[in-house]
């Protein structure tokens, strides 16, 4: 499958993976200048890119970098990230600093990755029952912590 991208700015680099079996696709900074991200708080990171899908039921799913987050608490605002298939503008990525000191962000730096992914649509239908399963309503914590 193909995706189309464009560049939104001159910097931008196009989604690669680090190697050949890497599920995601690094998104690299494509910032005209250093973005200092204080401890805290969060900054909007431009990608530069907009992307098209070949097909409406793809969804491209942002997720951080394990190694910004473990080593410097940098990691995204969202959780996960949805670039939805008909979404035409400028990906860029809300990161939050969580470290102990404030992060600078430069043109180039990988900052998040990107997973393409089909996805299911369903209609919703309203009932007033729902069959039992073992677990029934125990969520939160109801299975414990150990095996």
């Amino acid at each position: 499958m193909e995706i189309l991208f464009k560049k939104c700015r001159e910097s931008a680099a196009a989604p690669m993976r680090a190697t050949p079996d890497s599920a995601g696709y690094d998104l690299c900074s494509a910032s005209d200048e250093p973005i200092v991200i204080p401890v805290g708080e969060i900054r909007r990171i431009p990608i530069g890119i907009a992307a098209a899908p070949a097909r409406s039921d793809i969804a491209m799913l942002v997720f951080p970098r394990s190694g910004l987050a473990s080593r410097h608490g940098i990691t995204l605002a969202n959780a996960v990230g949805i670039i939805d298939s008909d979404y035409r503008g400028e990906i860029q990525v809300p990161l939050i600093n969580l470290g102990k000191e404030d992060f600078t962000v430069t043109c180039g730096m990988r900052v998040a990755q990107l997973v393409v992914t089909p996805f299911l649509t369903q209609e919703w239908v309203m009932t007033d029952t729902l069959d039992e399963t073992e677990r029934g309503t125990g969520g939160f914590g109801s299975s414990g912590l150990n095996r």
